[in-house]
């Protein structure tokens, strides 16, 4: 089976998490509550991607980013998803692509994804060392 690489940002603020709700139209995981982010294109770095995608679904430049974790995400097609804490960025955000984004309680357990809740409990694990 191929493996779609992906990549996503958990932007912070504090204590909260920036949060989408996915179109109804989209093909993966529609309708849901997820951490935003897309698919690497050819030839691209995680880096790359991750400041493409921050720019087309949010309207933002990254200043400070991290490598947090990679996890599997089985739906129509295998996703490894590299994840990105993003705690500060240039810019306003906006919704670009999904239906709405929203600010969360890190540990509010919203994401109807289960990579995306384990990556976030990563987050409150390892948070006091980033």
């Amino acid at each position: 089976m191929e493996v779609n690489e992906c990549i996503s940002f958990i932007m912070l603020n504090g204590s909260q998490v920036l949060l989408e709700k996915r179109s109804e139209q989209k093909e993966t995981d529609p309708g849901l509550i997820t951490i935003p982010g897309g698919h690497i294109e050819y030839g691209e770095t995680q880096v790359q991607a991750l400041f493409r995608e921050l720019n087309e679904e949010l309207n933002v430049v990254p200043t400070e980013h991290k490598y947090l974790c990679s996890l599997y995400h089985p739906t129509k097609e295998l996703q490894l998803i590299h994840y990105f804490i993003v705690s500060a960025w240039t810019g306003d955000i906006t919704a670009q692509e999904a239906d709405e984004v929203k600010w969360y309680a890190l540990n509010a357990n919203q994401v109807g994804i289960a990579a995306d809740s384990i990556a976030l409990k990563e987050v409150e694990r390892v948070s006091r060392y980033l």
